[in-house]
């Protein structure tokens, strides 16, 4: 965001940015969907890019084509109007097979040429797609936005209008590799001497986190430069993406609604490169790939406030309701994220919401020249990369827990240890203590957290605690901490696995309930 002075122009200073804000699972399409449905992928059952279990097939074979944030908008008097990437799997083959649901109007990217940064493929309302060649993908987004933006904008109905452009991402010719982003010619020279940042979790001399990143081997010294160059290539594209947004609020401001209109500026995943010796790519359970940047201004935001409430993608949509004043749906998973002053006050005094839970299934695929090994698009495959992960930050605490498939865990204090380095659920680690507890105590209480977040829906992804305290006592893991409650954590279940598989498939998950202390509800009882 530092290479953004547009974005930060107008939605850092002018709008308000969530500091603890994380995509519930670090790809695109089943990302995309949870944006869009405010479920989690264990619930939409899209947790691929690709068919069988991903993909705009499968978005379509779940009944999500008839049930999803435009179709949901227009029954309540919304214009609907949406331009860039939808979803991946979708194309020049199946994009009126059936055409995707509940848009006034429509210009998206379609496979093949959705990733090609000079020869894009676009589909308009219901004509066949066209291809562009030799003009720049961004820029092409750019001008079908401002266009949607203008029909809306002379119409008397209120309107939502998506934009997504596909830029920072790896450019894909729709065969081979993937690629390096390419920029704009105007803006091809920028920042010649950005880097990839050194933390101390690039590239480190020891390996770190589980399961097949645990094997890496450390990266040489070519592979490091073209990390930086692949860096520099992200940094590059994202400014056609500054220049869109600019255009988007300056046309917004000239028609004279800018000051009545919301505005959300987020990204599907995040990224990582280098560390933990990492190529170029996403789909893991680090920092880097699951903390996204989230920005909101519009009426009644304050400019320029920065808030550490805990929020998730699956909260996007509830919060377009509650801002629309449109009746909640009982399947979200997400609850409205605070946007008034009112609301802002009320969520920093409220210590429920300490958590997101974060989940994958399938591959760790890595981007770029250099990872050319078992995957048709030229990507590193690592087939063991199903786990299912949380995020836990509080007052005093700031924990990130996974469990993989292959039944390792990993488990780390990120007040002390931002980059994951150091895991506490190592077994050299067993007589570390944490948040004044042995590592076993509160590992305990993390895994009875997640054995809920793993496998919840709708009241119990936002309010976790009840389902394990029913009778209450119990909002946060703070209060979990206290030592009377040992032996119950004990007693729990553990979350594991008893297969790695490429999608979800309940059977290979483990136990899906844990145990309520004191009193009965979905789960069994323990007194």
């Amino acid at each position: 965001m530092d290479y953004m002075p547009l974005v930060q122009k107008h939605m850092a200073r002018g709008g308000t940015f969530y500091r603890q804000h994380y995509c519930t699972i670090a790809v695109c399409c089943p990302s995309r969907v949870s944006l869009l449905t405010g479920r989690m992928s264990h619930n939409t059952n899209v947790t691929d890019v690709n068919p069988p279990y991903g993909g705009y097939p499968k978005f379509v074979s779940q009944g999500l084509n008839d049930n999803y944030l435009p179709v949901w908008l227009q029954k309540e008097g919304y214009n609907t109007y949406y331009v860039g990437k939808l979803m991946n799997s979708h194309s020049i083959n199946n994009w009126n097979d059936p055409l995707p649901g509940g848009w006034t109007a429509s210009d998206f990217l379609v496979d093949p040429g959705t990733y090609n940064y000079w020869n894009a493929t676009f589909q308009k309302n219901t004509s066949p797609p066209v291809t562009y060649p030799g003009q720049y993908n961004t820029d092409l987004v750019k001008d079908r936005a401002l266009g949607l933006l203008e029909q809306a904008s002379k119409d008397s109905k209120p309107f939502f209008l998506g934009v997504a452009p596909i830029a920072p991402h790896a450019g894909w010719p729709g065969s081979g590799a993937f690629t390096q982003p390419s920029p704009a010619t105007r803006h091809k020279d920028l920042f010649p001497d950005a880097r990839v940042p050194r933390t101390y979790n690039f590239n480190p001399d020891v390996p770190s986190m589980a399961s097949w990143i645990y094997q890496l081997d450390q990266l040489n010294d070519t592979v490091v430069e073209y990390g930086d160059e692949f860096y520099r290539t992200r940094l590059q594209s994202l400014q056609a993406i500054d220049e869109l947004v600019d255009g988007v609020i300056s046309r917004l401001e000239q028609y004279g609604i800018l000051d009545n209109t919301y505005i959300i500026y987020t990204s599907d995943n995040g990224f990582h490169i280098g560390q933990h010796r990492l190529q170029a790519g996403k789909t893991c359970a680090t920092e880097e790939d699951i903390n996204v940047p989230f920005y909101i201004r519009g009426p009644s935001t304050a400019a320029g406030r920065v808030i550490d409430v805990v929020t998730s993608h699956t909260d996007v949509v509830p919060t377009l309701f509650d801002l629309a004043g449109i009746k909640q749906r009982s399947e979200f998973d997400g609850t409205p994220i605070p946007v008034t002053d009112g609301a802002v006050a009320k969520a920093m005094s409220n210590r429920k919401r300490d958590h997101v839970g974060v989940e994958f299934w399938g591959v760790g695929l890595e981007e770029g020249k250099f990872a050319v090994r078992g995957n048709a698009a030229g990507g590193m495959a690592w087939a063991n990369n199903t786990y299912k992960s949380l995020r836990v930050i509080g007052d005093t605490y700031n924990l990130s827990y996974t469990v993989w498939c292959s039944n390792e865990h990993e488990l780390y204090d990120m007040n002390t240890d931002p980059g994951q380095m150091t895991n506490l659920a190592a077994p050299t680690q067993a007589s570390t203590y944490l948040l004044a507890r042995p590592i076993a105590q509160t590992q305990n209480r993390l895994d009875a957290l997640l054995m809920v977040l793993k496998s919840c829906s709708a009241s119990s992804c936002t309010d976790p605690w009840s389902v394990v305290h029913p009778k209450g006592g119990v909002v946060n893991l703070r209060d979990a901490m206290d030592a009377k409650y040992d032996a119950f954590y004990e007693s729990q279940p553990k979350v594991a696995f008893s297969k790695c598989e490429p999608g979800h498939i309940v059977s290979s998950e483990g136990p899906q309930e844990g145990i309520a202390y004191g009193g009965m509800n979905s789960w069994p009882q323990w007194t």
